[in-house]
């Protein structure tokens, strides 16, 4: 394990057990903000998290996140649906305000439960019932905005916007390129919006921005991986990997909430 000293982050990360760790974790949220897999990106902390402090991590992947959303923003900037930003992000951007004054009165252990028993859900519900030959579901303005306000929420948490984000997009059937680029402007919105309350909180430290800059260089190259795969796989394999990815995120999410609540 990392020493305390790693833990509270106060210089540069030099543990070998840290990038054991850190590396698929970062690999995860570059091919995620390439637009394959989704919700992947949530399990950058949760990997981080077995070498250093949760609140840690987060605070090193943000930076990451918005520079690969910088790669993402150029490569799908013309495909985005409209109409799912605009019934979604002013609901996140409220779901990120209320993180920010409630969640220290809030057990984010239970809300990883609650959210790793919707993923579950959802994707078990998909499978079983092949959803994947059902029709689109049409938009819903009212779904839209509670799932918007839980994924800036969840995001605002630990990175963990992708599954409720997904309960949603994911039954519209929009193709990989459109799905894939509307994922990457909303997240790429959302984690501009954390920016302000992650400075406030003290979580852009000299160290942990130094430990981010040693990160990017991978992020990087798997977000453009990430580009080229969405490019080229088909729209069935890509909604079963993109499914498939929600049950062992959701059930890292349950684990971790119920070890949490129980310690």
């Amino acid at each position: 394990m990392a020493t305390d000293r790693h833990r509270t982050g106060q210089r540069l990360i030099t543990d070998p057990l840290f990038y054991v760790f850190a590396v698929p974790a970062v690999i995860l949220v570059g091919l995620s903000k390439g637009g394959f897999g989704g919700s992947i990106t949530l399990l950058g902390v949760p990997l981080m998290a077995f070498v250093i402090d949760p609140v840690a991590a987060a605070g090193i992947l943000l930076p990451i996140l918005v520079a690969t959303d910088l790669i993402g923003l150029v490569a799908w900037r013309r495909e985005f649906d409209r109409k799912v930003l605009l019934s979604m992000l002013p609901a996140a951007f409220g779901g990120i305000a209320f993180g920010y004054f409630a969640a220290a009165l809030i057990p984010a252990d239970g809300f990883r439960v609650l959210l790793g028993l919707l993923s579950l859900w959802f994707a078990l519900q998909w499978f079983l019932s092949s959803r994947h030959h059902e029709h689109a579901r049409a938009p819903n303005r009212l779904r839209a905005g509670f799932w918007g306000a839980m994924s800036g929420f969840a995001s605002f948490v630990s990175h963990a916007g992708g599954p409720p984000y997904q309960v949603y997009v994911l039954p519209l059937r929009l193709t990989p390129p459109v799905y894939a680029s509307t994922s990457v402007v909303f997240f790429a919105a959302v984690n501009a919006a954390k920016l302000p309350a992650y400075f406030l909180l003290g979580q852009f430290s000299a160290e942990n921005l130094a430990t981010s800059a040693v990160l990017l260089p991978v992020a990087l190259v798997t977000t453009l991986a990430g580009v080229w795969i969405v490019r080229r796989i088909d729209p069935a394999s890509f909604y079963w990997v993109t499914y498939g990815v929600l049950i062992p995120v959701g059930a890292k999410l349950v684990y971790d909430g119920v070890v949490g609540l129980a310690s």
